[in-house]
């Protein structure tokens, strides 16, 4: 098995070598793959053996880096920035839910088809899927899954991208329908519920983004009239919240029994949380967000097993 992943290593290395455009240095080769930095020669000059074509690529500093130029393979195959993003976005929730081995592999197959993609296509691809990446997160909640109109989202998605406004018909909890005009800035997806993250462009509520239930939204027109992103974090705005229900932010601290301590360790609660592993066997949780409804959701699956520390005034927060 060992020779096997030797093998692994070396075409991860020359994949690697294709796709990295300021080349591969003998410390990157041996922090990625653990090994001696004479392993790391042997690994370079082995590559070397079977593609010639390999070059040093001058950085104008000391540290030597090699790359090997895109192949022609690359001419056969085009992918679309949705296809890449959709990679990092399974990555991510692979991660999320501690499923490290699963991400790592998943991530392979990303480099491997990026190598695939065209040159003269790299540069925009990337760009756009890294742009569709900052503007879509996943939320890791319980709960049943909802459906989704593939032609909304798509219209989203592009607005998003183009820096477009749009014209959205949305139907509230109560069966009220309304048509907004939106500044789209995101969307943050949970198995509980789906959300576009937005604002009203007339500057209503205050200019602030508000989160539209993406089970409500009828239809959605895309507008000639553009928008500044105004340096907006759809990451730093998810993380004031517990799942996906969005207001200020406050301090949480839950404590586990030493029944549910184990189980609760596992759990990733918020990606900031602090985890305190106390003497009787109990577990300490802290994090800061907001999301009371969530929470309650939430906290509701652990029954006796968990006891509210903060806020102190939780009980009454619930009731409002």
């Amino acid at each position: 098995m060992a020779n096997y992943e030797k093998v692994y290593d070396m075409i991860d290395l020359a994949l690697w070598m294709q796709e990295a455009g300021d080349g591969v240095s003998l410390d990157d080769i041996r922090q990625r793959f653990n090994v001696s930095r004479r392993t790391a020669e042997r690994m370079r000059d082995a590559l070397l053996l079977y593609f010639p074509q390999m070059e040093e690529y001058d950085t104008g500093e000391r540290t030597k880096r090699w790359r090997i130029p895109q192949r022609n393979l690359n001419s056969l195959l085009a992918f679309a920035p949705e296809e890449l993003a959709v990679f990092k976005t399974a990555i991510d929730l692979l991660k999320q839910n501690g499923i490290k081995e699963k991400a790592e592999v998943l991530g392979k197959v990303e480099l491997k088809l990026r190598n695939l993609i065209k040159p003269e296509q790299k540069n925009r691809i990337e760009v756009d899927a890294e742009e569709m990446m900052l503007s879509e997160g996943v939320i890791c909640r319980p709960g049943p899954r909802i459906s989704v109109d593939a032609d909304i989202i798509r219209n989203i998605r592009h607005a998003i991208l183009s820096c477009h406004q749009i014209k959205m018909v949305y139907t509230k909890k109560n069966g009220k329908t309304s048509t907004y005009t939106l500044v789209p800035y995101g969307l943050l997806y949970g198995q509980r519920n789906h959300y576009l993250i937005a604002k009203h462009s007339d500057g209503y509520d205050g200019g602030k983004p508000r989160n539209f239930s993406i089970t409500g939204i009828q239809s959605v027109e895309i507008l000639p009239e553009t928008f500044n992103t105004d340096n907006f974090s759809l990451k730093d705005y998810a993380e004031e919240s517990f799942g996906a229900w969005h207001e200020e932010p406050f301090d949480v601290e839950w404590l586990f029994d030493k029944e549910a301590a184990t189980e609760a360790k596992n759990f990733i609660f918020h990606p900031k949380q602090e985890l305190i592993q106390n003497p009787d066997g109990t577990l300490t949780v802290k994090f800061r967000a907001g999301g009371r409804v969530e929470m309650d959701w939430h906290l509701y699956t652990w029954g006796e097993h968990v006891k509210v520390i903060k806020p102190e005034n939780w009980e009454e927060m619930r009731q409002v």
